[in-house]
């Protein structure tokens, strides 16, 4: 394991560079935070990182490559992304102006169930592009294609562990009870503006 060193520091740099620039999956860790709560925000951010496997998955199953070599195949994958982003956006414009008081502010946390928060997570990570060209970049240019499979699946473990922990770290932020209440007065132009931004990242797929 140790001559693959340089290969997983190169990568592990990569990936945190990745996960730390704001996208989708940061949009809906911080809008759950907020909105619902460090437990939801929790597995909202375990779903995230089990939607890493999706990726590495079809990475050394191949399909990365068929991907990488198929426009049509992947422009489909890119509509169906957008329509997804563009639906949650939909929704979290339609956010109304909160009107209960805030010392019930923790009685209002975890309206949704964990199943719930955890495909939310899933999801928006499964199908969010910016990841989809991360991986593909990172298993057919960064990767040695010599590296052993069992290698490249601990670099996949690795990626989706580091994944969860920093949007987990980020949940137990930004849910604490002054940040919360901050935006509980101005919650539904929060929501709403992340709605804008969910919108412009659709767009930005497709386009």
């Amino acid at each position: 394991m140790v001559e693959y060193l340089d290969e997983f520091l190169i990568i592990a740099l990569a990936h945190f560079l990745a996960v730390a620039s704001p996208g989708p999956d940061f949009a809906i860790v911080l809008k759950q935070s907020v909105q619902q709560g460090r437990r939801n925000a929790l597995y909202t951010s375990a779903g995230v990182g089990l939607g890493i496997f999706v990726h590495v998955s079809y990475c050394l199953l191949g399909v990365a490559i068929l991907l990488a070599n198929s426009p049509e195949l992947f422009d489909l994958f890119k509509y169906v992304a957008g329509a997804y982003l563009a639906y949650m956006g939909v929704q979290a414009l339609r956010a109304k102006k909160n009107t209960e008081p805030e010392q019930n502010l923790d009685a209002s946390s975890n309206t949704e169930s964990d199943f719930k928060a955890l495909r939310r997570g899933f999801l928006v990570n499964a199908l969010n592009p910016k990841a989809t060209l991360f991986f593909l970049s990172l298993f057919t240019l960064m990767i040695d294609p010599e590296t052993p499979q069992a290698v490249q699946i601990f670099y996949g473990l690795y990626m989706a562990l580091a994944t969860w922990v920093w949007f987990s770290l980020l949940s137990v932020i930004l849910s604490r009870p002054r940040v919360r209440r901050f935006f509980h007065r101005a919650g539904h132009w929060f929501d709403r503006g992340i709605g804008v931004v969910l919108l412009l990242l659709a767009m930005r797929v497709v386009i």
